[in-house]
């Protein structure tokens, strides 16, 4: 059995997916990234092997695509695709009947049109800045002083929403914790910060051609609130992935590697 690799190196996490000859995962992996990229991949690397009994080292994978942010530091990788292209085939092999993805990354965000076969028709992306992507709520969960996990379903407690103005990170900080200070709910608070984010996605979702649903990938897809906004701002379902959607681009990269392993 040959097995190949997609490594996802991101600006906040590290993904490693490792997929067999049929396209079954092997191994899954997600590590938070350190500062030095190829520290990171190859941790991401070292990990995934661990979970397949065939390999010894992230050397013996018939094919390795790297992609994300640090995807010229992966190492032993055969070739280096984009994120974009790499969360499209993901997705596509995920679920082959979702044709929208908004990519919600540690500092970027992105829409992306598939094609029936996987590849990206269009995409829009904004990576002017940090509001609405990961960072921005790893700060917003900060603010609040909880864990991100129990501010990704803070919001969905509200009974109304408290609308946050401010388009900057550092603005709509310092804008929660006045509101907090005021004694605010901290529910709605919340409900404003994923609405405020949602309504970022609306023109990414229309690039990507989203018109009845879409799909989250990214960390963020695992946000319930924003999920919830989302589909209130944008008036389309949500798709639930089978597979982590924090993997997708790993994913994507791993079908990119099997396919010209394959026929090789």
């Amino acid at each position: 059995m040959r097995y190949f690799g997609g490594c996802d190196a991101g600006s906040t996490y590290t993904k490693c997916v490792i997929l067999d000859e049929n396209g079954k995962i092997a191994a899954g992996v997600t590590l938070k990234s350190r500062i030095d990229p190829v520290l990171s991949a190859q941790a991401a690397l070292d990990e995934a092997v661990t979970q397949v009994s065939d390999l010894k080292d992230a050397g013996e994978l018939a094919y390795l695509v790297g992609t994300g942010y640090g995807r010229n530091k992966v190492p032993f990788a055969d070739e280096n695709i984009s994120e974009i292209s790499c969360h499209a085939m993901g997705v596509h092999t995920a679920d082959p009947t979702v044709k929208a993805v908004i990519d919600i990354g540690g500092q970027d965000v992105k829409g992306i049109s598939i094609d029936s076969d996987g590849t990206v028709l269009d995409f829009a992306m904004n990576d002017k800045c940090a509001a609405g992507t990961g960072r921005f709520f790893e700060t917003m969960a900060n603010a609040f002083e909880m864990p991100l996990s129990e501010f990704s379903k803070l919001s969905l407690k509200a009974k109304n929403v408290i609308p946050i103005t401010a388009q900057c990170t550092v603005f709509a900080e310092s804008e929660v914790i006045s509101l907090v200070g005021e004694g605010k709910p901290m529910e709605e608070i919340a409900a404003g910060i994923e609405m405020s984010v949602a309504k970022r996605c609306f023109v990414m979702a229309k690039k990507a051609g989203a018109v009845d649903c879409v799909a989250l990938t990214g960390g963020c897809a695992k946000n319930d609130g924003l999920k919830d906004a989302i589909e209130k701002v944008l008036k389309i379902k949500v798709i639930e992935l089978d597979i982590d959607p924090q993997l997708m681009g790993a994913l994507g990269a791993a079908e990119f590697a099997r396919r010209k392993g394959m026929s090789a």
